[in-house]
């Protein structure tokens, strides 16, 4: 799921890159005041890209509505950023440009509401290009989000810098957009990757470089897990513009029922990590599906009565967690931590509603990235997913990154990707 690498699910070392990274950002763009759509063509010399998209769906899911240039980095700068997770640096090739778009999408229920996320395009390479689709991991502070964030943009230089567009979407209710996160809300998150797929074709036209339809997907922890959904709404034909190329998700909590919610219980989910995952999902699903009509049902005093307001979007993972208990068992009634070997009414729905990403047989690549030393997300999660992938006759090899905690294994595994995305793009263009 996380937040550190993008971050939490990863609690004891992760991602969070801040610590001195955002001198990288010294090329921030200055002209953040100015007309959005114009001061992004001017960053590049294209055309302002229309705010009524040609590329929206018929009831203006994807149309974008505004765009502001937030980095450019050198190629220089893009390696030293890299190399100071440290993350493998030989795919670099150009440096990068990266904007935040908001565009119309849609709200768990069907409603029309907006949201924001980040293009980046490389500077330099050919005027057409393929599209990766990066979903991130959990957070709970909305500005730790990729559009807002200088450190959670790791992924989208790594892969604009080797000659990608690349499509990060907030999600709903962080970054820019309106209310809460509905957190592990597979619907919501996969309806805003596809409709920041459409914004992001725009915006880039506007730019000057033609997305061609071509989509790699990667993702990671809960972003893991809106890669594998996201490449069935691909595939099933969410938009008949966007072709998709290969799956290869990292870290994600594939299987919730099978492996993650008994992991919080049986020690291979460490505790500060799980007792963060568990108060943020239920307080999440409760909006969605009825878990409880009281937290008190759910949690001890004296968490009941903090914990809806921990997870407003306006709290950091470090003002939460110490508010939480020191694991699970303590965090939970005694009758609710029963539910969890034996779910039953609203967290089983909850529960069902977001699992199965992996029940169905994509007809493209798929590697399933993990660490044997997460415990976060352990590589269960991954197993279960080739398993099911298997069952549709699809071979999806778990590639164990090794004895890595739950960042680690994104800083290993996503420089092997991208190389991945190119050797099988190389061979398409051939």
């Amino acid at each position: 799921m996380t937040k550190h690498m993008n971050n939490t699910c990863e609690s004891q070392g992760g991602w969070r890159v801040r610590r001195g990274l955002a001198a990288s950002a010294a090329l921030l763009l200055a002209s953040l005041a100015v007309a959005p759509a114009a001061t992004a063509a001017t960053a590049t010399g294209g055309t302002a890209p229309s705010v009524t998209s040609a590329h929206a769906d018929s009831r203006g899911r994807g149309t974008l509505l505004s765009v502001v240039p937030v980095a450019a980095h050198s190629r220089a700068g893009v390696v030293r950023y890299l190399a100071a997770l440290p993350m493998d640096t030989g795919t670099v090739r150009y440096g990068v440009r990266a904007y935040r778009l908001t565009y119309r999408t849609v709200d768990p229920h069907g409603r029309p509401t907006t949201a924001t996320g980040l293009l980046t395009l490389p500077e330099g390479g050919g005027r057409r290009l393929s599209l990766v689709s990066d979903t991130h991991g959990t957070m709970v502070d909305r500005d730790y989000a990729p559009s807002v964030a200088e450190d959670g943009r790791a992924q989208s230089y790594l892969f604009a810098s080797a000659g990608h567009a690349v499509a990060a979407p907030d999600y709903l209710g962080l970054g820019k957009g309106p209310g809460v996160h509905p957190y592990m809300d597979t619907r919501s998150a996969v309806t805003a990757s596809v409709d920041m797929l459409r914004a992001a074709r725009t915006a880039a036209a506007g730019l000057g470089r033609t997305v061609t339809g071509d989509v790699y997907v990667t993702g990671f922890s809960q972003g893991g897990q809106v890669a594998m959904a996201l490449g069935r709404a691909l595939q099933e034909g969410a938009d008949r513009h966007f072709r998709l190329r290969a799956l290869a998700p990292v870290s994600g909590p594939y299987d919730l029922a099978g492996t993650e919610t008994p992991a919080l219980t049986d020690g291979r989910v460490n505790d500060i990590s799980g007792v963060f995952y568990m108060s943020y999902f239920l307080v999440a699903q409760n909006r969605l599906h009825p878990i409880y009509k009281d937290p008190a049902e759910a949690f001890r005093a004296p968490y009941a009565d903090r914990v809806e307001a921990l997870f407003d979007g306006r709290h950091t993972e470090e003002e939460v967690i110490p508010q939480l208990a020191p694991n699970v068992r303590e965090l939970l009634t005694d009758r609710f931590y029963a539910q969890l070997t034996h779910p039953s009414g609203g967290l089983a729905q909850a529960l069902k509603a977001n699992d199965g990403t992996c029940d169905w047989k994509p007809a493209v690549p798929v590697r399933l990235y993990a660490g044997s030393g997460d415990t976060d997300v352990p590589i269960g999660n991954a197993r279960s997913c080739s398993r099911a992938l298997a069952g549709h006759g699809v071979t999806a090899p778990v590639m164990d990154q090794g004895q890595v905690d739950h960042g680690g294994s994104a800083y290993a595994s996503l420089p092997k990707i991208a190389r991945w995305f190119g050797s099988l793009e190389d061979g398409r263009t051939r």
